[in-house]
């Protein structure tokens, strides 16, 4: 095994040999044989993560002519980190991934409701441990948690969640101007509702908290009111706004929109906007022009080189997206409107069946499936894989393999204009009465990928 860190005794995660990924100067250094850790998932991930991971070795194989290869290092979590470590979010996973610096994941049960245990095979919600209730399986019943992503993110201090946002050719989609539609949503992903300071109605810190506001303000929250904590802080703030402006400078985009909720949440959502102005202005200024300015000095003309820094309230963005999506290139958001974005955003494209992700950090980037487990179709070979792929392509470009990337996306855009495509995609276009459309498996689908690269 190449690399310059020594190897840390893990129990259960076997280190392939390869070439450890480093860092240099927030890039990372990738050898021929990279080793790369890899989180089956819960649910479908038995489906989709096996699909990804043929397309990546084909299209890692035909753009270097076999000098290349991914190591794959099996990591786990959910149902996998149960049965390995007896808990769903093992302390190994997290320093294994720090480890490797490079990961790609599946999708996790997130239990949503108030009951003390669920099943990691069918998502069941019951009051016991032991026996599902529902799939009636003895070994996937784990105590309620809050969120293995969640948790991985906050971890690792994974700050910057990435969403492209892009339309491929023949995908029915709802949005007229669907086509229009590419654009990259950069939403922090470690600060605001999301932080975890959330208090029980009734709680010790709930009413603690109450008691706080009323001393300090005068004013009467319900006393049987749960609370929730909005940190924003300006150095979350900054260094996800700091990656966003880098990412628009390195791939020459035209614009970067700061989105916030200002107008009533100011000193939280309005310090967001503020501060991410400052960094546009103050460490890119010979990049950046802000909206004020253009119409102030350059009389509404953009002047040559530069790029529009703006900003717009939350509720206006939703609209705008799909009434001229074509005006916005990098969006930059707080984490919990940075949520809702990123699923009404590629709903206009045709849903998350085809909307990547990644996490990134100053050193650790981990890349996944956006949607959840849809544990009924688990084993079935039926769901489409495109997520996880496209995530994949996120990985490649993020190693600085764009050769293979790019075969990727030509193999997909080829497979959707061929009408080669799971039965999400396949209803849809038969609904619009496309002919010639043929329904494949998950695997299926991955496989047409490949016959497709060019």
């Amino acid at each position: 095994m190449r690399g310059e860190r020594s190897m840390p005794d893990f129990k259960e995660v076997k280190i392939p040999d390869g070439d450890l990924i480093t860092v240099k100067n927030g890039k990372p250094v990738v050898g021929d044989r990279p080793i790369v850790g890899v989180l089956r998932g819960d649910g479908i991930g038995l489906d989709i993560t096996p699909a990804m991971k043929k397309v990546v070795a084909a299209a890692v194989a035909k753009a270097y002519g076999g000098k290349r290869e991914i190591q794959w290092c099996p990591l786990y979590a959910g149902l996998e980190g149960l049965h390995h470590y007896g808990k769903v979010l093992p302390e190994e996973t997290i320093a294994a991934i720090q480890h490797l610096k490079v990961a790609i994941k599946g999708p996790f049960t997130t239990p949503i409701g108030e009951e003390t245990h669920v099943c990691l095979y069918c998502a069941h919600q019951q009051y016991h441990a032991g026996t599902c209730d529902e799939c009636g399986k003895t070994d996937g019943v784990a105590e309620r948690f809050r969120s293995i992503n969640v948790g991985l993110r906050q971890a690792m201090d994974l700050y910057a969640c990435v969403r492209p946002i892009m339309y491929f050719e023949g995908v029915p989609a709802p949005n007229k101007y669907a086509d229009h539609v590419n654009f990259i949503i950069f939403r922090e992903n470690t600060e605001d509702v999301y932080a975890g300071h959330d208090f029980e109605r009734g709680g010790e810190v709930a009413k603690a908290i109450i008691a706080l506001v009323k001393e300090k303000t005068g004013k009467q929250i319900r006393e049987d009111s749960g609370i929730g904590v909005k940190p924003i802080s300006v150095t979350g703030t900054k260094r996800l706004v700091r990656m966003a402006c880098q990412w628009a400078i390195q791939n020459d985009l035209p614009s970067v929109t700061l989105v916030h909720k200002g107008n009533i949440m100011k000193f939280t959502e309005g310090s967001f906007a503020k501060w991410g102005y400052e960094v546009a202005t103050q460490e890119f200024g010979d990049k950046f022009v802000t909206e004020k300015a253009l119409w102030d000095e350059h009389g509404g003309k953009m002047p040559a080189g530069k790029i529009l820094i703006k900003d717009r309230i939350a509720d206006s963005i939703f609209q705008q997206i799909q009434t001229r999506p074509g005006e916005y290139s990098v969006l930059a958001l707080p984490n919990l409107n940075g949520d809702y974005m990123s699923d009404a955003a590629i709903a206009l494209v045709g849903g998350l069946g085809l909307g990547p992700g990644a996490n990134i950090g100053t050193e650790v980037a981990m890349f996944e499936a956006t949607h959840g487990t849809a544990p009924k179709y688990t084993g079935m070979d039926k769901v489409n894989p495109g997520s996880i792929i496209l995530s994949a392509v996120m990985m490649l470009q993020h190693m600085g393999w764009s050769e293979a990337a790019d075969l990727i996306l030509d193999g997909i855009r080829a497979a959707i204009k061929d009408g080669q495509v799971t039965y999400d995609l396949a209803r849809l276009m038969k609904a619009e009465g496309r002919k010639g459309v043929n329904e494949v498996s998950c695997s299926g689908f991955g496989e047409a990928i490949i016959a497709r690269m060019k």
